[in-house]
């Protein structure tokens, strides 16, 4: 059990080892990280004990950044950043080249300090909710919370912001968080929202029943601020358990 431990450890020391051989992230780490211990210590977290959670809404174009201490539960919401660009229009992403952005439950399964638009990490779409529900044979792929204010399909920052965002990831991952949690939903579900966005799509059904199911997880987030438990029906709709 020991040896684990060290193991883990290890694992997770090298995690920023490896990160900081890159130039850029040398950069945000001597730009920013000041300015992220000060903003982790307003709500009594230490670096080394940061997980987080992303929560994005692509109506109101703003990916919200969560926080707690790794031994903890519950989240408290950190700060608030404005995606820069958009495209493909409010519905989830269904195949290659259709330039929506994903709406659903997903990870940070890559980080790519040396990436063509400045620093990115990887959402791990499609997962297998979007495998269920798309009929394409090509669902596309490599979408990611990047920088350089530009996009087809991604969720765009500056490079300033991308920096502070970028910092929060690398230390949550090297505080052994694996799987950094990225909602991504349509708007802000509450219910005189959904009920508009209801009215506007009401020809689309297939649409609302599907913002019907991940409204469910937004208001078990909104209630509970927890990371949510979730599977995969056979339909391909969450389960939120």
């Amino acid at each position: 059990m020991l040896a684990f431990i060290v193991l883990t450890l290890s694992a997770q020391s090298n995690f920023l080892t490896e990160q900081k051989k890159f130039n850029r992230v040398r950069t945000t780490i001597k730009d920013k990280e000041q300015l992220i211990v000060n903003k982790l210590q307003e709500n009594n977290i230490e670096l080394r004990e940061l997980n987080i959670l992303i929560l994005t809404y692509k109506s109101e174009g703003e990916i919200e950044i969560f926080a707690k201490r790794k031994t903890e539960q519950v989240y408290e919401k950190l700060t608030t950043y404005s995606i820069c660009s958009k495209s493909g229009q409010l519905g989830p992403k269904r195949e290659q080249g259709d330039y929506q952005v994903p709406e659903g439950f997903y990870f940070i399964d890559r980080f790519n300090p040396s990436s063509s638009f400045y620093l990115s990490l990887g959402i791990n779409y499609p997962n297998l909710s979007d495998k269920k529900k798309s009929n394409s044979t090509n669902l596309g792929g490599d979408i990611f919370i990047h920088g350089s204010c530009v996009t087809i399909g991604c969720l765009p920052m500056t490079n300033d912001k991308i920096k502070e965002i970028y910092l929060y990831a690398i230390y949550a991952r090297n505080n052994g968080q694996l799987k950094i949690p990225v909602y991504i939903f349509p708007f802000r579900m509450t219910e005189q929202k959904f009920k508009e966005y209801n009215e506007n799509h009401s020809n689309n059904t297939e649409l609302i029943d599907f913002w019907e199911n991940i409204k469910l997880g937004y208001e078990k987030f909104e209630k509970e601020r927890k990371k949510l438990n979730i599977s995969v029906s056979n339909t391909g709709d969450y389960v939120f358990k």
